[in-house]
């Protein structure tokens, strides 16, 4: 399974953004308020970490924030370690 066969799919009505996989999804949930989007979890199933799906939802959320005009604020590890790990999405901190 490669990440870019993978299909994120954004869930406006659950607030998330979700890749699934036979009977498992993952998701990267958020609210806005405002100009703001807010982060509040990644979660994977446990069958499915360490394949780049995470980091596929984060990176999907953030080019969704930027195509908007959103700013970021990240309540979860998860999406505050990509941001530091990838600079082109530190503009986007608000």
């Amino acid at each position: 399974m490669q990440t870019k066969d993978l299909n994120v799919i954004h869930n406006v009505e659950r607030n998330q953004f979700e890749i699934q996989i036979d009977s498992q999804v993952a998701e990267l949930a958020y609210y806005l308020n405002g100009n703001v989007i807010f982060f509040t979890h990644t979660g994977v199933p446990p069958a499915l970490e360490g394949k780049g799906i995470g980091s596929l939802l984060v990176k999907t959320g953030l080019q969704y924030a930027r195509e908007n005009k959103l700013k970021v604020q990240s309540l979860c590890w998860f999406v505050s370690g990509y941001m530091d790990r990838h600079l082109e999405f530190q503009d986007l901190a608000g």
